[in-house]
């Protein structure tokens, strides 16, 4: 039953990320408090409709600006790759570096949502997350493993896309649960 109670948590997440970045300025602090709120769940904190939004309008300071950063270069990797495939000689390689380099970003961002927390000043988390990013290439991988298949899933039915960002949202927190030491848990031996 716990495990049900996570994919509804990150179903719930998902809708509420989705909705809170609609204003496209806020698509770096609702993918935080999104990250924020299924972390909020594995620890037994409240995981409320309105915490969530509290946590959102804590991670507006200066994540709009992030959010327009990110928005930016999303908009320019898309337009190359869309104007260097079908209208220049040998532009279909750029293309590829200009597709690398997106999921690069995406990668970046989603380890800077799960690293952030209240208090926290977003280039100190856009730093920490660039270079995670680069050291933990195995954490890296399953981000994009689980960019990769909200890809297919969304593709093939669109509806998808709610529960699926969830999901990534989940893959996000995991990845970055892997750093932290882990706690022993209560009456367990440690004799061998």
């Amino acid at each position: 039953m716990k495990r049900f109670s996570l994919f509804g948590e990150c179903l719930m997440a998902g809708l509420l990320v989705l909705l809170a970045a609609l204003p496209v300025v806020t698509v770096v602090p609702a993918l935080a408090a999104g990250c924020a709120h299924i972390k909020a769940h594995v620890d037994g904190e409240t995981t409320s409709i309105r915490s969530f939004f509290e946590r959102v309008r804590s991670a507006l300071p200066g994540g709009w600006v992030a959010s327009l950063g990110v928005v930016a270069a999303f908009a320019v990797l898309v337009v190359d790759v869309v104007l260097l495939r079908t209208r220049v000689a040998g532009g279909g390689v750029v293309a590829v570096v200009c597709g690398v380099a997106a999921v690069g970003l995406a990668v970046v961002v989603l380890r800077a949502a799960a690293l952030w927390s209240p208090g926290s000043r977003w280039p100190a988390v856009a730093r920490a997350a660039g270079r995670r990013a680069a050291s933990d290439f195995g954490g890296s991988l399953l981000l994009v493993m689980s960019l990769a298949v909200m890809l297919i899933v969304t593709w093939q039915l669109p509806p998808l896309v709610v529960p699926m960002a969830g999901c990534v949202l989940m893959a996000a927190v995991a990845v970055d649960r892997r750093h932290q030491p882990v706690s022993p848990v209560a009456g367990s031996s440690t004799s061998r």
